[in-house]
């Protein structure tokens, strides 16, 4: 068993070096061709978050807690979680999160989003709440997106 957790593992890291490799553009693109209507314009200048890893539960989770005034695009460098739970807090509710891919082995990751913050993926959908389908590697796991600050 150890033997495959290591190799479930190493396939996680490896799928998002070649997320990395992803170019941003298209990541964008796809996100902005998900939502059709937005604030952006054709050439949108964004932000981008770190990537967040956590290995049996011990690593850097990422979070941006930053609100503004008008709509921002942020990129969400992709998130990898091994045997552990990890948390994505994306709370700003002026918002426009493109997520890159996520990697999961044997762990829960949650998207902790703003109610108002505006989520896709680079496989271009929409996410809302629930489990997370898409640009997701997930072994024995699941990716979640919780909304918070609706009241």
């Amino acid at each position: 068993m150890p033997r495959r957790l290591l190799v479930l593992a190493w396939v996680g890291l490896c799928a998002v070096s070649g997320a990395h490799a992803q170019e941003e553009g298209s990541t964008v693109d796809a996100c902005l061709k998900a939502w059709g209507k937005h604030p952006f314009g054709r050439n949108p200048g964004y932000r981008t978050m770190s990537t967040s890893v956590k290995v049996f539960g011990i690593g850097r989770a990422s979070s941006d807690t930053e609100v503004t005034d008008k709509p921002v695009l942020i990129v969400v460098n992709p998130g990898v979680n091994v045997m552990g739970g990890s948390t994505i807090e994306l709370l700003n509710p002026n918002g426009w999160y493109c997520l890159r891919t996520t990697v999961n082995v044997m762990g829960g990751m949650n998207l902790k989003a703003h109610c108002k913050a505006h989520l896709a993926n680079s496989s271009g959908q929409v996410l809302s709440e629930g489990n997370v389908d898409g640009r997701t590697i997930t072994e024995l796991g699941a990716v979640e997106v919780d909304r918070v600050g609706c009241s």
